[in-house]
């Protein structure tokens, strides 16, 4: 194989493997923790986009609550607080956090699913 062949290959192994990661932190920093709910994932989703509506205004308003959890910035009901508490504070770091959102939402949106 000649150089620039084997240069293409790298460049291609290195995007496969930086996509993989982006993925990687959605599904191990957040599907993990919501499997152990009763409530699946993606009834937050919904939650947040009944009260937030758009796409800025839910991923602003989940990266808040995540960054700095509170009951009164929660979308879960008095019950289920009661139940299961405040989530803890993410340890993920802003970027990590945002790429995180973007997948969540790709996963759940609604917009241009609807027929």
């Amino acid at each position: 194989m000649d150089k620039g062949a084997c240069q293409m290959v790298k460049f291609f192994l290195f995007v496969f493997l930086l996509s993989s990661l982006n993925a990687g932190v959605y599904e191990t920093n957040c599907v993990v923790c919501h499997q152990k709910l009763p409530v699946s994932i993606d009834k937050y989703f919904y939650r947040y986009l009944l009260k937030y509506s758009s796409e800025r205004a839910v991923k602003k308003a989940m990266f808040e609550y995540l960054k700095n959890p509170s009951q009164t910035q929660s979308v879960m009901g008095e019950a289920f607080l009661s139940r299961f508490g405040v989530k803890q504070k993410s340890q993920l770091s802003n970027a990590a956090l945002k790429k995180a959102l973007n997948i969540y939402w790709n996963n759940y949106k609604v917009f241009g699913k609807l027929k």
